[in-house]
């Protein structure tokens, strides 16, 4: 594993944050959360291929891998970004290609490169567990597979057009594709602490579905979706946690108190540096896990849990300190500083908990997996 970017992953992340920059030039962070911008998601998916970043070349995409992407994510998140790709590219095209169904490959994959259909994972339920337990709704075979229970919390849910389903069967935990327009299927929004991500509570009355790959062998799937939708949000909780360092160091350079800029006292020189080492860490941890995915590591799994742990617990700390070193201007509805604590927040139970992790990364660990250090 390299551990730094090659000269193509790096003109990738000067073509993205060039894109987005001009985005934002044009909106405010607080605009931007408002809703989806379908000219970018277009100019995003046609023009500069990102939705396919890590599709493979027979389904329309570019056949890179997980480091482009996190590169992607990263940029994405240091603007709050507020559109469907970690639901799209990240979730629901990983766990297409997880599952093994080259027809459905074939089928779904096409539409989210193009950026003409929008994909989401719908997980977790009432229990909000992201385990194989966890998953409870009930996936019925006869004359055709039928779905019924409730997912929550479905990122992305009310924007998608159809949606990788985790169900039990007699075999076992299973993936299906569900249509959002299929019957029995009706999606409520939910609001949430964060207002740049969009989630839906997604409730299924005996509504058809179609099963993807094997029945009972979707946990396999699921987990390797979880594990690299782990290192994407751990990347984009990168860039979002940079930010939130450069808003700071910005506010000290330019504050004024006592006749000096604030930056100048120790307390704050102090702040700053200890979130330059956090954000630094996050960095080479996002990093480590996205290689060893790409490189089919056996570290690979539980270096996606050490990255979402160190990432969320080093974007919350930056986001904080950030609203604390701006004083009585961070805590206003007016100023970007609320809304990247708040993604912070959520991002910190998106996917898995630090603490969720932790656990998982001491038993795969103990399952025999190495246990790597960034």
């Amino acid at each position: 594993m390299r551990g730094v970017l090659t000269e193509e992953q790096v003109y990738l992340r000067k073509t993205v944050r060039e894109l987005l920059a001009d985005r934002a030039a044009r909106t405010t962070v607080p605009e931007q959360a408002s809703g989806h911008d379908r000219e970018l998601w277009s100019v995003m998916a046609r023009q500069v291929g990102l939705h396919g970043l890590a599709v493979p070349e027979r389904y329309g995409g570019a056949g890179c891998g997980p480091v482009e992407l996190a590169v992607v994510f990263e940029e994405m998140g240091a603007v709050l970004l507020t559109a469907p790709f970690l639901a799209s590219a990240g979730l629901a095209a990983t766990a297409l290609l997880a599952c093994g169904d080259e027809r459905a490959c074939a089928e779904y994959l096409p539409g989210i490169v193009s950026g003409d259909r929008i994909g989401t994972l719908a997980l977790t339920e009432d229990g909000g567990r992201w385990d194989e337990p966890g998953v409870r709704l009930a996936a019925t075979g006869g004359d055709g597979w039928r779905l019924s229970g409730r997912k929550t919390y479905v990122l992305d849910g009310g924007a998608a057009d159809f949606l990788v389903v985790a169900g039990r069967t007699s075999a076992g935990v299973s993936l299906f594709a569900v249509e959002a327009t299929a019957s029995g299927l009706t999606r409520e929004p939910v609001e949430a602490l964060d207002p740049t991500r969009s989630f839906a509570t997604v409730t299924f009355d005996a509504t058809p579905a179609r099963l993807l790959g094997e029945e009972g062998a979707g946990w396999p799937a699921l987990s390797r979706t979880l594990d690299l939708g782990a290192v994407y949000l751990a990347s984009e909780q990168v860039g979002a946690a940079q930010r939130s360092l450069d808003m700071a160091v910005d506010h000290a350079r330019t504050r004024v108190q006592f006749g000096r800029p604030i930056g100048s006292f120790q307390a704050i020189k102090h702040k700053c540096a200890d979130l330059l080492v956090a954000v630094e860490l996050a960095r080479s941890a996002a990093l480590f896990a996205a290689e060893a995915a790409a490189e089919g590591s056996s570290e690979a799994p539980v270096l996606a849990s050490l990255a979402k742990a160190v990432c969320s617990e080093g974007f919350v700390r930056c986001a904080t300190e950030n609203i604390q070193i701006h004083g009585g201007i961070g805590f206003t509805w007016e100023h970007p500083a609320q809304l990247y604590f708040k993604r912070a927040r959520a991002d910190e139970v998106l996917l898995g908990t630090p603490g969720y992790h932790r656990r998982l990364l001491a038993a795969r660990g103990a399952d025999g997996l190495p246990v790597g250090r960034p």
